[in-house]
């Protein structure tokens, strides 16, 4: 078969397959072909009149059918323009999450001590990194399969941090940060979308949290200001609709300078705090 003609086919079967837009379908068709066929998609684009090997494309194409998503059959997703591998371990890196580096960034200075919770891939603690070298950062995470993943992407990336297994604060115990950054399992436990979608493939350890979804916020809201120096910040990702909740959990817990910033879409994604000196 003609490799356009297999592309537009392919395209048109996850289109239909998954409810994709005609957009995004070619994308995930063009990836999927580029990654059987060990080229980038702009060699698919001008060798498109040639003849495809369909038995070495199908596979592709029938796991993404199967509705395992994309990064999973590649291994990989980029996060602010670097590539992560990642499993089924880990969650795959959103670019929602991307709000949470750019907020930390801006308020956390050179030298700071950094405490990366909930690290699944480690794509929040390395990009950290690698944009600020003077960091030091400490990364937890609940699951021994998440922290090789992290732990991988952090020697393939050239980002030297530190990583404990554990659950939230208790690797760290008597240490103190300048920033506390999370992007924690924030989806009620009952939720229908934890069945649909990309997201049936992900851990439910990194996705859900209780019954409305803010179980582990809560405790890490409430820990948080012991584990911090005077004036540090803690700051993470949370549901669209859970911002006021998570800037009262904060008000309660003793912290200022409350605010919740929205992603592109302007639905509030990340809130943060600073304890008080």
């Amino acid at each position: 078969m003609i490799l356009a003609t297999w592309l537009r086919d392919a395209a048109g079967q996850l289109q239909a397959t998954l409810a994709l837009d005609a957009a995004a379908a070619r994308i995930e068709a063009r990836l999927l072909a580029a990654a059987a066929l060990s080229c980038d998609t702009t060699w698919l684009i001008t060798h498109g009149d040639e003849a495809a090997d369909i038995h070495q494309l199908a596979p592709w194409i029938n796991r993404r059918l199967a509705g395992e998503p994309v990064a999973y059959i590649l291994g990989t997703r980029e996060f602010y323009g670097h590539p992560f591998q990642v499993d089924p371990a880990v969650l795959i890196p959103r670019p929602e999450t991307e709000h949470l580096v750019e907020a930390t960034l801006e308020r956390i200075p050179a030298g700071a001590a950094v405490l990366d919770l909930c690290t699944g891939s480690g794509c929040v603690a390395i990009t950290l990194k690698l944009a600020r070298p003077q960091y030091r950062i400490v990364a937890t995470d609940l699951s021994h399969a998440a922290l090789k993943v992290a732990q991988a992407n952090a020697v393939t990336l050239n980002a030297c941090i530190t990583f404990h297994h554990g659950d939230l604060f208790a690797p760290v115990t008597g240490q103190y940060f300048d920033a506390i950054v999370s992007n924690p399992p924030y989806i009620a436990t009952a939720d229908a979308h934890l069945s649909q979608g990309d997201v049936r493939f992900e851990p439910r350890l990194a996705l859900a949290s209780g019954p409305d979804g803010l179980d582990l916020i809560r405790r890490m809201v409430s820990s948080a200001p012991a584990h911090l120096n005077p004036n540090g910040w803690l700051l993470f990702e949370h549901g669209f609709d859970q911002g006021e909740i998570c800037r009262n959990l904060l008000e309660r817990a003793g912290f200022r300078q409350i605010k919740t910033l929205p992603d592109l879409a302007g639905l509030e994604r990340v809130t943060l705090g600073q304890r008080v000196a």
